[in-house]
């Protein structure tokens, strides 16, 4: 496990190299560009930030946290998340590893439920946070400190209502509430553990969730975390089956896919050494295909284990009892999905950015070797002539020079409409916009006291974003529609090869946005009349609907905004390139006329020129194909 994680890490950083390498070999070769510079470290950041996500998901006492404990914590020699009957994990909790950070575990009060803002907003925000010191070095004050993620509190009905932590139309939640009025809440919301352990350390990120309840009442994990992760372990225990709440939240919330499993956890309740091993083993077989047919899965993704038995047999080094655990072949398993899932979409994103980078660099290339090989041409045919021919060449070049800036004066108009239109599409794609449609539900939300308001108001509001997305879409299609002529209109005047406009979608963040409508669509699109507790959680949930389409707002934007300095890149570059040309050879023409240069020399110093470009093209090819062959490495063969 920690082998196949350190094969990943060192493939990331293979790829990170090779992407240095040719980041420094085009600035080197005068070949790179502040377009092809930006992609190249926004790529390099993706890289670095790049993170595993393993979710664990369960209803209480299904031995959810002792399987963390048992595949990731068992060197430390005891437990360290909290493992008991009952409910050990109130609230949802990351484990990761940031190194600008210390050990510590952040802590979310639960009191900013009451706020209109989600997990996700409070991120950034150090303020809002409760920080503990983490002691690495000690595995007793690790464990006691983890406990922190179990702490409750009592707090009036209403307080709770209020957060959406109580429905009053519940039976389970009301047989709750003591004589005094009061019902028991997570004291915190959300908490982060920063942990330097050696597979965090790898960008692994562990999720550990409340109980199947909170998975309905903490919008970030449904909208967020839990659709995010790359591996999503589903824990069911042989000793109760598959419940009906089990059933709900894997088909409203999880559902079969890549990297979902189903563990059938506490195996060890069926071992009894009066019975045969194969009966055992039958049992379990048949407890594990009946799961799979309730849950709709193929009977290979159910994988029996005994968590306990196996963190047991790792701290005392039992190989019998770790195997009959089963915990080997869920590791391999989940791993085995965990990793190829993430590099597929990994080496997707890096292909396409290393077709635009040779793509950039190779129009770069043609220009300065077709200006190189025109100078040549020209300097040659001077070859034998006399003064007034070379007089004659030098008035070519200067009108030729004219000309180009007459151009340059005519495309300002071009110029002009680009930024329009570029006004034009940030108008519809803009924060400001996204932040003016949240503020209008939010007022329609406050107005309304029906669910059918309620519903309206939301609806309204996914149809608003997406009808900017396709208006933005609309504009950023007109632009490279311009652009197009642009380039086509400079190629035919100036006699150079340009590369059509490269494409801009906004297709997949329209996408993103109705992946989060159908999420919302299962919790609240019913026609059902919203109970008082239930409209709390709808507004809760928006909180973090208005969130997440924030944060694709945000990365558009910032595509977007790379994408307008991109498509205008390869045309400056041009136009520089061509007036240094015309300089060039207005130049060595005056030279030569002047006889302060001999033409012999000038055509010898071209000659050299073309030859060294020519050999900075085969190095920056061999540097692009050392990014593709460390994209397509095998990760097995970088360790």
């Amino acid at each position: 496990m920690k082998r196949d994680l350190e094969q990943y890490s060192a493939w990331r950083q293979g790829v990170a190299a090779a992407l240095r390498a040719y980041r420094d070999g085009a600035q080197a070769a005068e070949l790179l560009d502040g377009a092809t510079a930006q992609r190249i470290e926004r790529t390099l950041a993706r890289l670095a930030s790049d993170k595993l996500s393993v979710a664990f998901v369960a209803e209480f006492s299904r031995g959810k946290s002792e399987l963390i404990n048992a595949i990731f914590f068992a060197d430390y020699g005891q437990r360290i998340l909290p493992s008991a009957a009952g409910r050990t994990t109130m609230c949802p909790t990351e484990l990761l590893y940031d190194p600008a950070l210390p050990p510590s575990i952040r802590l979310l009060p639960i009191e900013t439920r009451a706020a209109n803002l989600s997990t996700s907003d409070y991120r950034d925000d150090p303020r809002a946070w409760t920080v503990l010191p983490l002691n690495v070095d000690v595995a007793a004050d690790m464990h006691e400190a983890f406990r922190q993620v179990s702490q409750t509190r009592a707090v009036p009905v209403e307080e709770a209502r209020r957060y959406g932590l109580y429905d009053p139309a519940d039976p389970n939640l009301a047989a709750t509430v003591t004589d005094e009025g009061m019902v028991e809440i997570s004291r915190w919301r959300h908490a982060i553990i920063n942990f330097p352990h050696p597979l965090l350390k790898q960008g692994l990120v562990i999720l550990d969730t409340p109980g199947l309840n909170a998975i309905g009442t903490e919008p970030e994990l449904t909208l967020n975390l839990i659709p995010s992760a790359q591996a999503v372990l589903f824990i069911l225990a042989a000793d109760t089956g598959v419940t009906k709440s089990d059933i709900e939240v894997w088909r409203e919330h999880i559902g079969a896919g890549a990297g979902r499993m189903v563990v059938l956890n506490k195996i060890d309740g069926m071992w009894d050494p009066l019975r045969a091993e194969t009966e055992v083993d039958d049992e379990i077989a048949r407890q594990c295909a009946h799961a799979a047919q309730l849950l709709a899965v193929d009977a290979r993704q159910v994988f029996p284990v005994s968590a306990h038995k196996a963190l047991v047999a790792k701290i005392t080094g039992d190989a019998a009892l770790a195997e009959r655990s089963r915990i080997a072949r869920l590791e391999q398993a989940l791993f085995d999905e965990l990793i190829p899932a993430k590099m597929d979409i990994v080496r997707r994103r890096l292909a396409e950015d290393l077709g635009a980078l040779n793509g950039a660099q190779g129009a770069m290339l043609a220009a300065r070797q077709r200006g190189i090989a025109e100078q040549l041409h020209e300097l040659n045919s001077l070859r034998g002539k006399n003064q007034n021919v070379i007089a004659h060449m030098a008035r070519r070049v200067e009108a030729e020079k004219k000309e180009f800036d007459a151009s340059l004066f005519r495309m300002q108009a071009a110029r002009t409409a680009f930024t329009r239109l570029s006004t034009e599409l940030y108008g519809t794609l803009g924060m400001d916009v996204l932040r003016d449609h949240v503020v209008t539900v939010r007022e329609s939300m406050a107005r309304s006291h029906w669910s059918a308001g309620l519903r309206e108001a939301v609806r309204v509001f996914f149809d608003s974003v997406q009808a900017e997305l396709e208006e933005s879409d609309r504009k950023a299609a007109e632009i490279r529609a311009m652009m197009d002529a642009v380039y086509r209109q400079f190629a035919a005047e100036h006699g150079v090869a340009l590369a059509a406009p490269p494409l801009f979608t906004l297709a997949k963040y329209r996408a993103q946005i109705s992946d989060i409508e159908a999420i919302y669509q299962k919790q609240f699109g019913a026609t059902a009349l919203l109970t008082t507790t239930r409209t709390v959680l709808m507004e809760r949930f928006f909180d973090t609907i208005a969130s997440q389409i924030k944060r694709c707002f945000k990365a558009a934007n910032a595509e977007c905004e790379g994408w307008l300095k991109v498509i205008m890149a390869p045309l400056e570059a041009q136009i520089r390139q061509h007036r240094e040309q015309l300089k060039g050879r207005q130049a060595s023409i005056q030279r030569i006329h002047d006889a302060a240069d001999t033409l012999e020399h000038k055509i010898a110093a071209f000659e050299r020129m073309q030859a060294e470009l020519e050999r900075r093209k085969e190095t920056l090819a061999a540097l692009a194909g050392a990014i593709a062959a460390a994209i397509d490495t095998d990760p097995a063969a970088t360790a």
